[in-house]
């Protein structure tokens, strides 16, 4: 029997769900992203937006010079989160073999199950929108890589300003020739420079490539030519993969203008352990290393990390390894540009509270428990520590 692989991938996710909170975004140009003045990038933008040249990962006073009339939506990650796990429940409830890709885009298996791929794949796209109202696309093949493209072919057709809600099938034996007419841009593995490097070979379509001889990709490419030889006759052998547990927990900023005041980097990384500390314990997990990540005034990066011998969600602890590789790491006055924080080696966090616990400590739970509840209610800058607000007329 041959496999059925769907590939999933919601519509501009994070622009449908601000749409659920605000319709009167629907049918205007936004994006969701930083300000320009803060160099902000799009995260995501609407249909109507791309009908003026709006893409993802586009600096934001690029979208705004392209689209003047473009509303700017801030990120409200927590929020996508929550839908995306409700999307994913849903893709979980069809079959267990779900591989998650992203917070919008999945693999599923769904070999055996009754209907054929299109039937299967038009009843989960109407099982989305009817019961999260959110639009989502599918490219349906025999396995993960065909099934890829061919719902980024059905998704590009639709150029109307509107969610494309596609379905793309690729019927089994016939994936070489569905693929041939394809840009080699499209395969997977092919890069700019690699295919600067095709088109002087004359090698302009994934057929192209497929026609060539194996030995000929290999001289030319090595083993990475031997590997997009078989994708372009759409072999892929693999499997799909259900183990998506997170390997890391992390949160980072980037400055509206490069920060050399200590004082101020300290205050950052504080907020963002605590937000680190929040997630870790709604997750019920806990990690043993800390990690700081520093971005300088010339993009380039430095990370560094500390593993605990006890693995912990909390807050103070958190805070206080990362502060201590940032100043083991940074130099008095130089100026950052982007800084994070993370967790990772991670397992679950399950409390087993002894008589012996102090008064101490359960008030300190309790405490933190309490401003988790204000936060998740209010949003993350409710409720701040005192070390963490600057003092009045401090510069």
């Amino acid at each position: 029997m041959a496999r059925v692989i769907l590939h999933f991938d919601l519509d501009s996710f994070y622009c449908a769900v601000e749409e659920k909170f605000n319709a009167d975004l629907r049918d205007k140009p936004f994006a969701v992203g930083g300000e320009a003045n803060s160099r902000g990038v799009v995260a995501s933008a609407s249909y109507p937006a791309r009908l003026f040249g709006v893409r993802s990962a586009m600096p934001m006073s690029e979208a705004r010079r392209l689209c003047p009339e473009l509303i700017v939506v801030p990120t409200r990650h927590s929020i996508y989160g929550e839908w995306s796990d409700k999307v994913m429940t849903i893709l979980h409830n069809l079959t267990p073999l779900v591989e998650k890709l992203s917070i919008d885009e999945a693999f599923l298996d769904v070999t055996g199950l009754k209907g054929t791929g299109e039937d299967i794949a038009r009843q989960l796209q109407m099982t989305i929108r009817t019961e999260l109202d959110l639009p989502c696309s599918l490219g349906v093949a025999s396995n993960k890589l065909v099934a890829k493209i061919a719902n980024n072919i059905g998704k590009a057709r639709k150029k109307d300003g509107k969610p494309p809600c596609a379905i793309e099938v690729v019927e089994v034996g016939r994936e070489a020739e569905y693929l041939a007419q394809l840009p080699i841009r499209e395969l997977w593995g092919v890069g700019p420079k690699t295919a600067e490097s095709m088109y002087e070979l004359n090698i302009e379509t994934i057929g192209d490539i497929a026609r060539q001889k194996e030995q000929f990709m290999i001289h030319h490419f090595g083993k990475h030519g031997y590997d997009m030889w078989r994708r372009a006759r759409g072999i892929d052998n693999r499997a799909v993969e259900t183990d998506s547990e997170a390997k890391s927990i992390s949160n980072e900023t980037t400055f509206v203008r490069d920060v050399r005041d200590g004082d101020e980097l300290r205050r950052v990384i504080r907020n963002l352990g605590e937000n680190v500390g929040r997630r870790l314990r709604e997750k019920q997990i806990s990690g043993r290393t800390i990690n700081i990540k520093l971005r300088w005034e010339d993009f380039t990066t430095l990370t560094r990390q500390t593993t605990l011998q006890v693995a912990t969600q909390d807050d103070i602890a958190i805070v206080r390894e990362a502060i201590r590789l940032f100043e083991a790491n940074w130099t008095k006055n130089k100026p950052v540009r982007l800084i994070g924080v993370g967790v990772s080696n991670l397992e679950d966090s399950i409390q087993q509270l002894s008589l012996w616990e102090s008064d101490q400590d359960k008030k300190s739970r309790q405490l933190q428990s309490t401003l988790d509840d204000l936060k998740q209610k209010f949003g993350d800058n409710a409720v701040k520590r005192g070390s963490n607000i600057r003092k009045r007329g401090k510069k």
